[in-house]
């Protein structure tokens, strides 16, 4: 499925909407992904960046309607910061995931966390918001970042996925907050699930999921094959790795590519594999 142009909206079931935003990247593909889900009372689900195009959009979109709950995934800059603007116009709550706010080590000046981010409800794993003829469940899946939820919803068996599981890229897992071992675990939750669609923040819906988790599980373990052979070749600096591994890759992408092989080396240094010494890492003895 193509993304729609900025601003409008997509039904792409009865109960689901999806309005993009104008923030293309190489690290946001087309844009951040905005879901309304309902009719007559309705979520919006990761309200996007702090544009005030967006945010028009968004508001058109629910011109007619009540706009009962603003979830949010997780806060990076691309997905949280719109949520008081649209709360301020709406006067819905703003609920999801908790609110972290920490130095920013990784490539990306626009992934960095929300400052702004302020909860009405922060909601526990499991824990349900409700409209007419909808239900959206929240689904811990630390990892990408250690507040990030997932947003089912139980009538259509649809997963919102944010930046958990993306329809066109793997997840960035970027340290001290980017936890491999974590996004390991969440994966595996998810495919213990019986989701019929993922809807993501970035790329067109994810059907087959199950598979296609599978898939990003085994890739992972591939990455982290990569990096013990490597190891055993005493390619122990980590740009030297990127540039073994990711052949071909957008330079820009380098350093979110560094960002996830310092995690793989993180799990498996806390796994006693491997050790590390200042910059350079190697086997464990």
């Amino acid at each position: 499925m193509e993304n729609p142009p900025v601003g409008q909206v997509v039904e792409l079931e009865p109960l689901v909407r999806r309005v993009l935003a104008g923030n293309p990247s190489p690290f946001t593909y087309t844009g951040t992904e905005t879901y309304i889900v309902g009719k007559g009372e309705v979520a919006i689900i990761d309200p996007g960046p702090d544009d005030t195009a967006h945010i028009a959009a968004l508001l058109e979109a629910t011109a007619d309607e009540k706009v009962i709950a603003i979830l949010c995934t997780h806060t990076h800059r691309d997905h949280s910061p719109a949520a008081p603007a649209v709360k301020a116009a709406t006067g819905a709550p703003i609920m999801g995931c908790a609110p972290l706010v920490l130095e920013d080590l990784g490539p990306r000046a626009d992934a960095s966390f929300d400052e702004s981010y302020a909860p009405d409800h922060v909601m526990q794993d499991g824990e349900q918001v409700r409209g007419p003829g909808w239900t959206l469940e929240a689904v811990a899946t630390p990892g990408h970042t250690s507040n990030h939820l997932c947003f089912a919803l139980d009538e259509t068996g649809a997963l919102f996925t944010g930046d958990h599981v993306m329809g066109w890229s793997t997840t960035v897992v970027s340290p001290p907050d980017g936890d491999m071992a974590a996004y390991m675990a969440s994966l595996d939750r998810l495919m213990a699930r019986k989701d019929r669609v993922y809807y993501p923040a970035h790329g067109d819906p994810v059907d087959n999921p199950q598979r296609f988790v599978r898939g990003l599980a085994g890739h992972r373990k591939q990455r982290e094959g990569q990096i013990l052979r490597l190891l055993r070749e005493d390619v122990g600096a980590i740009p030297a790795m990127v540039e073994r591994m990711y052949v071909g890759l957008d330079p820009r992408l380098h350093g979110a590519a560094g960002r996830s092989v310092l995690a793989h080396l993180i799990d498996l240094r806390d796994r006693g594999i491997a050790r590390q010494e200042g910059d350079a890492w190697s086997l464990a003895a």
